[in-house]
């Protein structure tokens, strides 16, 4: 009950909070930036353990087709059928492919929701510099992923039995594609949606985080100015 007291009074645009220069500010745009900022961070922590990519494969011989999820820390799906597929070819288990980038996925997330968290108790420029990991991941995830899928697509051996059938190749990240006799369907997962969703969140924040804390800033500035002119005029004075 006290809690909800609490964020009643929050939200009343009448509540001011005062300036060091005696303007007055809404109380409630300066806790906008905090929730937008911790429901972001949520995100990514509900991410983690949903799928960010998946891939479908069609072929005659599949009328099911097989699919693959990729989440930040392990692989699901026809893991069996696709890499007895892939041994034809003489190309790695895809489990082999982002091991690194698997083992530590877990400990980057949480950093990068400490860092958005952390930016709930900074007041200054220094917020939106420690979100920038954070507006930079999505990019970095499909780069990575882009790697793994080239590295995959190029890594056909010749001497194989059916690698002199196929050339090399790229699976697309997002779409349709073709490898062989078989069909791909390539889509982004409700994990990736949430992650972008998350980098939504922290922009918007930033935002207000600015037109919140930028007054405050100017105020303490004007105040300083004050001093230094009263300072100067009592020494002159003297």
């Amino acid at each position: 009950m006290k809690g909800l007291m609490r964020l009643s009074l929050a939200l009343d645009p009448d509540v001011k909070v005062l300036l060091p220069d005696g303007s007055t500010h809404n109380l409630a745009d300066y806790l906008m930036p905090s929730a937008l900022l911790m429901l972001a961070a949520l995100m990514l922590m509900i991410s983690m353990f949903l799928p960010y990519w998946s891939m479908k494969m069609t072929a005659p011989q599949y009328p099911k087709g097989l699919r693959v999820n990729v989440y930040v820390n392990h692989l699901e799906g026809d893991m069996r059928e696709i890499d007895e597929l892939n041994h034809y070819l003489g190309m790695p288990e895809l489990d082999k492919g982002g091991q690194l980038e698997r083992s530590i996925s877990f400990v980057a997330i949480i950093v990068l929701g400490l860092l958005l968290v952390a930016g709930v108790f900074i007041h200054n420029q220094w917020a939106a510099i420690i979100a920038l990991p954070v507006l930079a991941y999505p990019i970095i995830f499909l780069a990575d992923l882009f790697y793994i899928l080239y590295q995959y697509g190029h890594s056909i051996d010749p001497k194989s039995a059916l690698g002199s059938a196929i050339k090399p190749f790229t699976p697309p990240l997002l779409g349709e594609g073709k490898v062989g006799q078989f069909g791909t369907i390539a889509n982004f997962e409700i994990g990736f949606y949430l992650v972008l969703l998350s980098v939504v969140l922290v922009l918007i924040a930033l935002w207000f985080h600015r037109a919140a804390y930028k007054p405050l800033a100017d105020a303490r500035k004007r105040v300083r100015e004050q001093k230094a002119i009263s300072l100067n005029v009592a020494t002159e004075a003297h």
